[in-house]
């Protein structure tokens, strides 16, 4: 059975992404048969032949030097920079969760470790209309435990408890926090790291330093956080 782990964050742009990359990059030079996933991907340019190129798993792709092919990574790819929601209805493509966990499930039968990166914070909505569904719902289908992506810098205290406390809420596993953009010794990101553990109870398992080209977590660590991929479906 495979195993998998959700990439989440306190809101867009602290570092999900580049964070993705270095999990993968670490499972893959360890030999784990690693895989990526994204269920939708927003503000993507285009190929001169006018198809999408899914910025993200490019970027993932390429940083952990995987062999998985880039089309089996996000089977909802927009070019809108705004939230998927909102991208699916102007491109007039929108996400049906049957085709997301049917894209997962591929990779299940190929792949022993499924990283799963979210869109936006926990909050997003991916889909409203016809199929309303919310990026907890996706996290439910896919994957039992997430990690919480946060930057290390001001005010990131507020925005790692409310995240904490929305998942606990929802019943969604939290397995502990990874501070991005952190500066070692430094007076105020120290003192972030201890109250962030302090008030959501989660370890911060890894301070990520700027440009850091390795993932600060000991393979055995990163391996025992992945969890049995068998999902449910989410509902509101």
């Amino acid at each position: 059975m495979s195993r998998s782990l959700f990439i989440t964050g306190t809101g867009t742009d602290v570092g999900k992404t580049y964070v993705s990359g270095l999990i993968l990059k670490k499972l893959r030079e360890a030999g784990v048969s690693a895989a990526y996933y994204k269920a939708a991907m927003s503000g993507n340019s285009r190929e001169k032949d006018g198809s999408l190129i899914p910025g993200d798993a490019l970027y993932v792709k390429q940083t952990a030097g995987l062999e998985q092919p880039l089309e089996t990574m996000c089977p909802y790819v927009y070019e809108s920079a705004v939230s998927p929601h909102l991208a699916s209805r102007l491109e007039g493509n929108p996400v049906r969760m049957e085709v997301v966990r049917r894209g997962f499930e591929h990779l299940a039968e190929r792949y022993s470790h499924i990283t799963v990166e979210g869109s936006g914070g926990i909050c997003c909505p991916v889909a409203m209309g016809g199929e309303e569904i919310w990026m907890e719902d996706v996290i439910q289908a896919l994957a039992p435990v997430c990690l919480i992506v946060a930057d290390a810098g001001l005010g990131t205290i507020n925005a790692v408890a409310l995240t904490a406390a929305y998942m606990k809420s929802r019943g969604i596993g939290a397995a502990g926090i990874l501070l991005n953009h952190f500066h070692p010794n430094d007076v105020m990101e120290e003192d972030n790291k201890r109250m962030c553990e302090y008030v959501t109870g989660l370890p911060v398992l890894a301070c990520i330093e700027e440009g850091c080209s390795d993932l600060p977590m000991e393979t055995e660590t990163l391996l025992g956080l992945y969890r049995p991929s068998a999902g449910k479906a989410g509902a509101r």
